[in-house]
Order: structure tokens, then sequence, then C-alpha cells
């Protein structure tokens, strides 16, 4: 190629580049204030909680202020089952590879627009033809000409991005990469969680189970007395019926505790991304669980850092932001350039000889004067868009500090539940066991036994939940506060297969 063409080329390069560093028409997204609050709930928090020593879920707690979450928080349950658990569901769970296809279709995107926006098209061609002419087309009448013409060119369209609306269009592009960056993060952490709270409602279905079939037991040693009693003529047929209907009311908790274990190892499976036929769950115990001593009590401007779900309105409201800039654009001229370089002969050899070169520069300039108020329809609904995206913000930044705030006071109720449920459980046993004692002597009627029986069963039941309830609400805190994800290292999802490819690499790199 010549050095004139060289150099028209440059030209238009130039023009390109200027265009871009020209302003932007639309508002310049600014990041929304973080809640002027120096507290989560409207009275101050306790900052060591209630304990309930023996007790599974009831050891000593505090809340340290300030204090980062780590990324991997499950483990401070020690369990490995747990552990374990997780990391096959962030290999194999549906919905957190949905995500991050999602987040890669999205990166994609922004790469199209930057393609598409930023940079001339430019296009080569070349053909080859054979025709025929009369002499007429050129005013002469000497008869026909058949010949060939080959030729190649080179074709560039720019449009000038004068007003910004093309940056913008990027801008709104990278917001939406954002957001899906977050819905991403957000499915990590939710799917984390949702694993914990699995993992501890199995193991509280257990402990009811374990304590059912306790009281089950004592029910049924019981209703066996109370007909050797009967026979001898000390109770009436009445006590008999009442003792093994309680019996059967117990076995129908049983029953109901084991369909609902089911449901629950079920649920498990299907968050690790298997059947649950093939699952092969760990059995999961309360008495297995460690409650954490530390709670991590981040400072609440830092919430709407963290929480994913904020982040992602934040870049969906950006994205409004800058397709008001786009539409903003499109009111005004648009301007472009068009170029050509190539060359024509007729003989192929000649194609690219001195004489055979052809070139073409041109411009434009477009401005709409009528098209039926769309336009201006379009930026209003664009603005609209955005203001509904910034009411969107507001609403689930309000959202999250009420989680925060609902999870702070859970943990201090549920505590000082723990606690009274633990003390009602032993009260009750206690009444429960001299009764009995006293039924066999013969000095305590059965009505006594059968009211300590099921002051005994219901605060048994009441001293699981409360024990169970003490674990699910430390994972709600940690969910609340928005997981740890900013201190992992490496992808939220991560499939077994490319795991298990990336250690190839690294062991055969050793």
């Amino acid at each position: 190629m010549s050095t004139p063409q060289l150099s028209r080329l440059n030209l238009l390069s130039l023009i390109c580049a200027g265009t871009l560093s020209a302003c932007a028409v639309g508002p310049d997204f600014k990041e929304p204030e973080a809640p002027k609050t120096s507290s989560y709930t409207e009275t101050a928090l306790s900052k060591r909680l209630t304990s309930a020593p023996g007790v599974p879920g009831g050891g000593e707690q505090e809340f340290v202020e300030g204090a980062d979450i780590e990324a991997q928080w499950w483990e401070l349950y020690k369990s490995p089952e747990l552990d374990a658990l997780i990391k096959k569901a962030l290999e194999q769970n549906p919905n957190l590879g949905a995500a991050d296809a999602a987040l890669r279709a999205a990166q994609e995107n922004v790469n199209v627009q930057i393609g598409s926006q930023y940079f001339p098209a430019i296009g080569v061609g070349a053909n080859a033809l054979r025709q025929k002419q009369p002499s007429a087309v050129y005013g002469l009448n000497y008869g026909a000409d058949t010949y060939n013409l080959y030729n190649a060119i080179v074709n560039v369209i720019y449009q000038l991005d004068v007003f910004g609306g093309a940056r913008r269009a990027v801008e709104g592009s990278r917001a939406q990469a954002e957001v899906a960056q977050f819905q991403l993060e957000g499915a990590y952490f939710s799917l984390t969680a949702n694993v914990v709270t699995s993992a501890v409602k199995e193991a509280a279905l257990r402990a009811q189970m374990q304590a059912t079939e306790e009281i089950l037991k004592a029910q049924t040693n019981l209703a066996e007395v109370t007909e050797k009693q009967l026979a001898i003529g000390t109770v009436s047929k009445v006590d008999v019926t009442s003792q093994r209907t309680l019996v059967s009311s117990s076995q129908v908790d049983l029953f109901n505790y084991e369909r609902n274990l089911a449901f629950a190892r079920n649920q498990l499976a299907v968050l690790v991304g298997e059947i649950p036929s093939n699952a092969n769950i760990a059995r999961f115990d309360l008495a297995n669980l460690h409650l954490p001593e530390k709670l991590p009590l981040s400072v609440p401007s830092s919430l709407v850092r963290q929480r994913p779900d904020v982040r992602a309105a934040e870049a969906q409201l950006k994205a409004q932001n800058a397709f008001v800039g786009v539409a903003t654009a499109n009111l005004l001229p648009q301007f472009n350039i068009t170029g050509s370089i190539g060359a024509a002969a007729l003989t192929s050899a000649n194609l690219f000889g001195p004489n055979s070169s052809l070139w073409a520069l041109g411009g434009g300039i477009l401005q709409s004067l009528f098209q039926g108020g769309a336009l201006l329809a379009q930026r209003r609904g664009a603005i609209a868009n955005y203001e509904r995206a910034a009411f969107q913000y507001q609403a689930t930044v309000l959202k999250a500090f009420q989680e925060v705030a609902d999870a702070l006071r859970a943990l201090e109720t549920g505590a000082q539940a723990l606690k009274s449920a633990s003390d009602a459980e032993h009260y009750a046993y206690e009444a429960l066991d001299l009764v009995q004692q006293q039924y066999k002597l013969g000095t305590a009627s059965y009505l006594a036994v059968l009211y300590c029986q099921n002051q005994y069963q219901i605060a048994k039941v009441k001293s699981v939940s409360a024990q169970v309830t003490r674990f699910s609400d430390i994972a709600a805190l940690f969910a609340a506060l928005g997981g740890g994800w900013w201190n992992r290292e490496g992808p939220a999802f991560k499939p077994k297969d490319i795991a298990n490819k990336d250690q190839n690499e690294t062991s055969g790199k050793n």
C-alpha cells in the first residue's frame, strides 16, 4: 500500500481516537453514600451473649465490632463433614454454575460493545469479473468490448462518538457485567448459607428424634407398669388407655421427624448437585458442631460494600444512569466517516500496479427532525428506569440493614431462650423422675405422672429447638453481613473437572 494511502488511514485513526476523548452527554454516575448510622439496632447490644454451659449451642459468645469476616466462615463450626459438603456444593451446584455462565456472557457482551462502538468497521473484498459492454455506453459506435476486471478494496465505516453515546453504551454494558458479578457472589454466599442451615436442620431433626425416642421408651415402660398395676387393681382402665394414647402420639411424632429428616437430606443432595440416591451425604449431629466464640460485626458504613445484593443494585443504578446518556446522545446529530482504499485492473498481474489504485473518503451528518416523539419518549423512559433503579437500591439497602438487625436480635434473644429452655428441661426431668418413683410406690397419682410427662416432653423439644436456633442464627448473621466473599481466593464457581485440571498442571510443573 502506498504512503499516501497509509497517511489517510492514520488520519482516520487519529480522528477516531480524538472522538473517544470528547465529553459524554448525560449525568456522570456518583456512588451512593452509605447510610449515616453507627448502629444496626434501635437499642444497644450486649457484647457478650448469655451462655448455657453443658448444652450444645450454649457456649460463650461475644461480638467483635469492626472485625472482618473470613471467606470460609463456615469453618468456624469446626465440622470436617460440613467443610467437605460445602466444597462439593461449590463444585457441582447447577444454580451457581448458571450464575457463573451468566457472568461470562455479560463480560463478553462488554467486548461486543467495545468492538462495535469504539472501533471502525473494516471489511476487505475482492472479485474478478468478465463482462461485455457496447461502445455506445461511452458514446462510441465501434461495436462492443469484452474484458476482465479485477479489483480488491478495503472499506472503512466509523461513526464519530462526538457526544459520548458510544461511551455511555459501553459504560452501561460494564455496569450490567458488574450486576452479573455480584449476582454470582450472591449465589455463592446463599449456597454456603443454605448448606449450613440445611445441615443444622438435619442435626436438629436427629436430636429431636433422639429426644422423642427417649421419651417414647420411658412412656412405654410406664405403660407396662400401669398394665401390671391394672392387673392387681391399683389403677383403672382409663389410666392404661391414657398412657397408651401418649405412647401412640409420641410414635406419630417420631414418624414425622423421620420424614422431615429424609426431606432435609434430599435438600442437601440437591444443594451439592446430586440426586438423593447417589449423594452419600454425611450424618450431622448438634454435638459435633462447634459454636463460634467470636462473632465479627462489621461497621454499618461498610455493609453496603459487602452485601452482593446491594452492590448488584448499585451496578444496576449505574447501568440505567449510562442509558440515560445513550438516549440523550440519540437526540443529537450523528456523525460518520466512510473510506475505501483499493485497486482495480484489467489483468490480475496489474492489480497492484502503480496505476491501479483507487480510494474514496467521505463524511456525513444526520440530525433527526421528526420521529413521532420516539427519541424523546426513549429518554423519558430511560430517566424513569433510572429512578426505579434508585428506589430499588434504597429498598435493598433498607432490607440489608433490617436483616442484620434481625440477626443480631435473634442471637441475643436466642441465647437467653436457650438458657431458659435448658433450665426448664432440667427441672422438668427432675420432676418427672420424682413423680414416677412416687407413682411406683403408690404415693402419687397417675394424673401427676401424665402431667409431668407432658411437661418434660414439651421442655425437651423446646430445648432442642433452642439449640438449633443458636446455630442457624449464626449462619443468618454471616449471610446478612455479606458472607466474606471479598476475602475469597479464586473464583466463586470452579467445577471439579477444571479444578482437577489446574491441580494436574500444577503438579506437572513441580
